[in-house]
């Protein structure tokens, strides 16, 4: 292969970006244009930096150890002019707190997650992995081999974080008023 030029490097890396149209992890891009990672996270950064000049409508976004392109999302009604009704997933509380639980005690299995909802969350779970935010990640080593739930890429698409270590910590003292109010919600339901 004939030595390229920086803006052919660049070139090839978007090229890379555009046709996958998911994530492509770093090692990948290097290994397809030839370059060590410290080399290719360069051309990354570059195209990024290109990027974000205001007349572009494309943005460059790292998701842990890889990349992918995706539309500014102050573009996004340009899209729904075009694509009239974007198949939109609303996220219930229901599905929120059930989201809230996989994504901070990760993996985690459907049983877990009910004993700490206090209700059966199969359906719940289910549509999380339908709407792509939640995905089984493997099986506990215990008896019944129980299915272990992770977050997705597309969760941390959603939510703007490149990982989940970047996702809020909760302070004790609102930990403290979770479990006021839950013990004031199961103490309704009871005197009802």
């Amino acid at each position: 292969m004939e030595k390229k030029t920086e803006k052919e490097l660049l070139g090839a890396v978007e090229a890379i970006l555009f046709a996958m149209g998911e994530s492509v992890s770093l090692s990948k891009i290097a290994s397809a244009i030839g370059k060590d990672e410290t080399e290719a996270k360069r051309l990354l950064e570059e195209l990024k930096k290109q990027y974000q000049k205001k007349e572009r409508g494309i943005q460059l976004i790292e998701l842990e150890d890889s990349y992918q392109l995706c539309t500014k999302p102050e573009l996004y009604d340009y899209l729904i002019q075009v694509a009239k009704q974007p198949k939109k997933h609303v996220l219930t509380d229901v599905l929120l707190e059930t989201l809230a639980i996989v994504a901070y005690k990760q993996p985690v299995t459907k049983i877990e997650i009910e004993k700490i909802r206090g209700v059966k969350s199969d359906h719940a779970v289910n549509k999380l992995v339908e709407y792509d935010l939640v995905c089984e990640v493997g099986r506990l080593d215990a008896p019944g081999k129980p299915l272990l739930f992770g977050t997705t890429e597309e969760f941390l698409r959603r939510f703007g974080v490149q990982s989940v270590e970047e996702l809020p910590s909760i302070a004790p003292e609102q930990l403290e008023d979770f479990k006021e109010e839950a013990e004031r919600e199961v103490k309704d339901r009871l005197d009802v």
